[in-house]
């Protein structure tokens, strides 16, 4: 928009044709007799999208909120912001509905506890980070100028000062994510005979231009921040320490080797989890498409035309490991591979994943559990179209979500949450179910309807979707591997793709590595940094030389 002559000028209104199906294949057809096959692609794309939105605008269940979110997505999920927060005459209203046909209240059984909007709000505090916060920070000791411990006070005369805990100050400088010292040697030459005498570089000069840490702050950027090499690259430049895109990939290929027997024991020791979470997003390997990825189908399997990176959290003894696998293997297929290192004395595992056949493994059996907040989020996305009916769904699930929290918040054994479940959960979950079934039962909801198909959706898979209420360890949803494939999802956004199969492979080691630094409250730049400085003795014994205890290692080598 824009002013001119005092009057205010706006952008012409386009105008609004009226095109039918077949005329938009005819000038696709003829865009791809006359345009590169890409360009040809963008038409086709442009032009079903058009249709798409079209399609939706004309139907009049769509409404703007509904749109709103296909286009920026939802920006939370929280019933209160679904719904609404539950007045007191909508409360009741499944109850009434219920005690009216004689039936159960579905009201649960959690009105002796409070809920979750109830509870005491988390106190605010100041914003700031307290000095121990600051853990990767270089901590430089000041004694006091003048007096020491046992020194007489020089206030009063009669008493002595002793030790009391040290006052804190907190400084923060800037400097480059890698930084650059350049060794000047002098050199000295005779003038008689010519002979050039050069200055012995320190030892702290090393004899590796790129250390250790150096490839460590690469791949915590690249595959932990998703910063990709270039845009690395410009930063440098722009701190006039030049770091090649090129080079860094080189430098974190090159000490990949030095991690690698790290992420083989932590494979293995995923494969003993308790609780194992699996999922899959898309990825990009530019050597798996176009021509060459055509000719490696048709050297192994053509049928497989997919390419993905699966994500797999095992849990064990309080212990969670993150894993990364990307290729044409989806994650039914990794998980199974994965499992293959499984001790044969070890029971099951228990396996969380959405309902999709290509999450499961094929040749071992788990016991398997659906992602509950995968079906609930069927009913938020129809909640603009049957409030109430979604409210009731909602509400339910909100009860079960708190007593899951209490059950965390206290600590509490896998056995002692089952029975927190069992005796306050099972209850409402059994009422859910029964208003679910009530609904196609008195044809109050059309089967092909959103509605009939997000209550098809939770009834068909309701006895993986209440594993929690029998088995113990049994988590509620996938959530814990949604967080973690957003690894690789940032990842995609800002580098698009990884160039060969052995690219990714190097992205997948660093990326479920620092990960699972993650997951366990270690320094992933330390770690790593250990790791490749320690590349025989983790070669050795890489059961030593995991995030959780490699700390440990280090301190009994420094001992020793």
């Amino acid at each position: 928009m824009g002013v001119a002559a005092g009057r205010i000028m706006t952008r012409n209104t386009p105008e609004i044709i009226e095109v039918d199906p077949q005329q938009l294949q005819e000038v696709v057809r003829r865009a791809e007799q006359s345009l590169d096959p890409s360009d040809a692609e963008l038409i086709r794309a442009v032009f079903e999208s058009y249709a798409y939105v079209a399609d939706l605008v004309q139907d009049q269940n769509t409404s703007i909120r509904r749109l709103r979110k296909l286009f920026f997505g939802a920006r939370t999920e929280k019933t209160d912001a679904v719904v609404g927060p539950a007045a007191d005459s909508r409360d009741g209203a499944a109850s009434r509905e219920a005690a009216a046909d004689g039936g159960p209240s579905l009201k649960d059984s959690h009105e002796a506890q409070s809920d979750e909007a109830d509870a005491e709000p988390a106190p605010t505090g100041h914003g700031r980070n307290r000095a121990d916060d600051y853990r990767g920070a270089h901590r430089i000791d000041v004694p006091h100028e003048s007096l020491q411990a046992g020194d007489p006070c020089p206030e009063c005369g009669q008493g002595t000062v002793y030790e009391n805990s040290p006052g804190v100050l907190v400084r923060i400088s800037g400097q480059a994510p890698l930084e650059a010292k350049v060794y000047q040697l002098q050199k000295l030459r005779c003038h008689v005979c010519g002979k050039v005498f050069t200055a012995q570089a320190p030892e702290a000069a090393g004899t590796q231009k790129y250390d250790a840490t150096a490839a460590s702050m690469i791949a915590l950027l690249k595959y932990g921040s998703g910063l990709p090499f270039n845009r690395l690259e410009g930063l440098q430049r722009d701190l006039e320490i030049p770091l090649p895109a090129s080079t860094q990939w080189d430098i974190v290929h090159a000490f990949a080797p030095g991690i690698a027997p790290a992420f083989e024991e932590l494979i293995r020791q995923a494969a003993q989890g308790d609780v194992v979470h699996n999922d899959d997003t898309t990825v990009k390997i530019l050597e798996l498409m176009g021509d060459r990825g055509r000719e490696a189908r048709d050297a192994g399997d053509p049928s497989r035309t997919g390419l993905f990176t699966s994500g797999i959290v095992a849990s064990r003894q309080g212990k969670r490991m993150a894993l990364f696998f990307s290729g044409r293997r989806h994650a039914g297929e990794n998980l199974a591979e994965v499992l293959k290192l499984r001790a044969e004395q070890r029971e099951r595992p228990i396996q969380m994943c959405d309902a999709l056949s290509r999450n499961m493994p094929r040749e071992l059996a788990t016991i398997v559990a659906n992602c509950l907040a995968h079906a609930r989020r069927q009913f938020v996305e129809v909640s603009d179209r049957f409030p109430e009916e979604c409210r009731t769904v909602l509400e339910a699930l909100k009860g079960v979500y708190h007593n899951d929290a209490i059950a965390r918040r206290e600590g509490l054994s896998a056995e002692q949450r089952l029975g927190i479940h069992q005796a306050h959960s099972q209850e409402t979950m059994d009422q859910l179910q029964n208003w679910l079934k009530q609904q196609f039962d008195d044809k109050l909801v059309e089967p092909n309807s959103a509605l009939g198909g997000a209550v098809g959706y939770m009834l068909k898979h309701w006895e993986r979707l209440t594993l929690f209420l029998r088995q113990a360890g049994a988590p509620l949803d996938n959530n814990l591997c949604e967080r973690a494939l957003k690894k690789a999802i940032l990842h995609r956004k800002n580098a698009l793709f990884f160039k060969t199969r052995n690219g990714a492979r190097v992205g997948d080691m660093y990326m479920s590595l620092i990960h699972t630094c993650e997951l366990n409250q270690a320094s992933p730049f330390d770690y790593l940094t250990e790791l490749l400085r320690h590349g025989d003795d983790v070669a050795a014994n890489p059961d030593r030389w995991m995030p959780w205890n490699y700390e440990a290692n280090l301190a009994d080598r420094a001992a020793a």
